[in-house]
């Protein structure tokens, strides 16, 4: 198999490229900080010494935290020029940002693919995700046998690498909410003295199943909230794309005022900002709460 680049090595990315070099793959990786790249080396990984090396390669990916980020490093200094390369970027962007990358991929003669992803890193490292894809077909066609090593399905949303990102933005908005509505009604339930941990087994054993429901509400339930799988910031930095989306749309989203008052809160409280964003039902939660939040 071809040799793939992969940029971008935090938790998320780290967990990527571990579950391709466990599934055959000859990966390249770079990091802004070269540290993180040492532990996927030892696993068989090499590391690139620039990200134009690791864009060099024929198929790439990327996992950066924003648009910034993404941004700085795929540049038009360490794309170069053709080379019938394709990119996949795999990170909760902004559709404008997917517009700005799409158009300087296209300016250099390569490919681009937005990819995010449905998943925390423990997922992506068993090969769990589900990946939201978008992008010219040829493209996308060649990046599926990698993303299937990191999926158990991919999900196609047409020609236009922007569409994915709204997608995913679109998902993070209703975790969002189902983040709130937990905490209001975890916190309704313990200022009437019944078991918390109990109501959110009945939750999600009955009328709201799945991933979100039954992970969020027992971590809530039971003030579970470190190591923190997804950060208190991200939280806040995709609420304010789902406002961006939402106003670029003409769409009103009367939950988000107050879903920024409480990420803001949380951000602001040093017993809070470095948890897990579940941790925001902590802000609805302290006039009647008992205990703090363990960390």
């Amino acid at each position: 198999m071809n040799r793939i680049g992969f940029l971008g090595l935090g938790n998320m990315g780290s967990a990527m490229v571990a579950r391709l070099i466990e599934t055959g793959h000859d990966v390249l990786v770079w990091n802004r900080s070269t540290e993180a790249a040492a532990p996927l080396v030892a696993l068989g990984a090499t590391r690139a010494a620039t990200a134009a090396e690791a864009l060099a390669a024929p198929l790439s990916f990327s996992m950066f935290a924003n648009d910034a980020a993404a941004e700085a490093v795929l540049s038009p200094s360490n794309l170069g020029q053709g080379g019938h390369r394709v990119h996949v970027n795999m990170a909760s962007i902004s559709p404008g940002a997917a517009d700005r990358l799409e158009q300087l991929f296209a300016d250099a003669g390569l490919g681009y693919v937005s990819a995010p992803v449905l998943g925390r890193p423990n997922v992506a490292a068993s090969g769990g995700l589900n990946i939201l894809v978008a992008g010219a077909p040829d493209h996308v066609r060649r990046a599926e046998p990698v993303l299937g090593d990191l999926s158990v399905r991919i999900w196609p949303f047409g020609d236009r690498p922007r569409r994915a990102n709204v997608v995913k933005i679109s998902v993070n908005y209703t975790i969002l909410n189902a983040l709130e509505a937990l905490g209001e009604s975890i916190t309704l339930v313990e200022s009437h003295d019944v078991d918390a941990v109990g109501f959110a087994e009945l939750l999600a054993g009955t009328l709201f199943g799945g991933v979100v429901y039954s992970g969020y509400g027992s971590m809530i339930a039971e003030r579970r909230y470190s190591p923190a799988g997804f950060s208190m910031a991200n939280g806040l930095k995709d609420l304010g794309l789902a406002e961006t989306v939402a106003a670029e749309g003409g769409v009103a989203l009367p939950n988000a005022p107050v879903l920024r008052e409480h990420f803001e809160t949380a951000l602001a409280d040093p017993g809070l900002a470095e948890l897990d964003w579940a941790a925001v039902a902590e802000v609805t939660r302290r006039p009647s709460a008992a205990q703090p939040p363990r960390g």
